[in-house]
C-alpha cells in the first residue's frame, strides 16, 4: 500500500493553522507585556547600582 501524502500534508497544514491561531490569541490577550519589559529595563539596573 502506498503512503497517503495528501493526508499527511493536510495534517501539517492543520497543525500550522492551529499553532498560528494560538500565537495570535496569545498576542491578543497579552499585548502589554513587551512594553512593560522595555520600560522596566532601564530602571532596574540603576536602582541596584545606587544601593550597592
Amino acid at each position: 500500500m502506498k503512503p497517503n501524502y495528501s493526508y499527511e500534508k493536510r495534517q501539517r497544514e492543520l497543525e500550522k493553522k492551529k499553532k498560528k491561531a494560538e500565537k495570535e490569541h496569545r498576542k491578543a490577550t497579552a499585548p502589554e507585556t513587551p512594553p512593560v519589559a522595555e520600560t522596566t529595563e532601564p530602571t532596574e539596573p540603576a536602582e541596584p547600582a545606587d544601593k550597592a
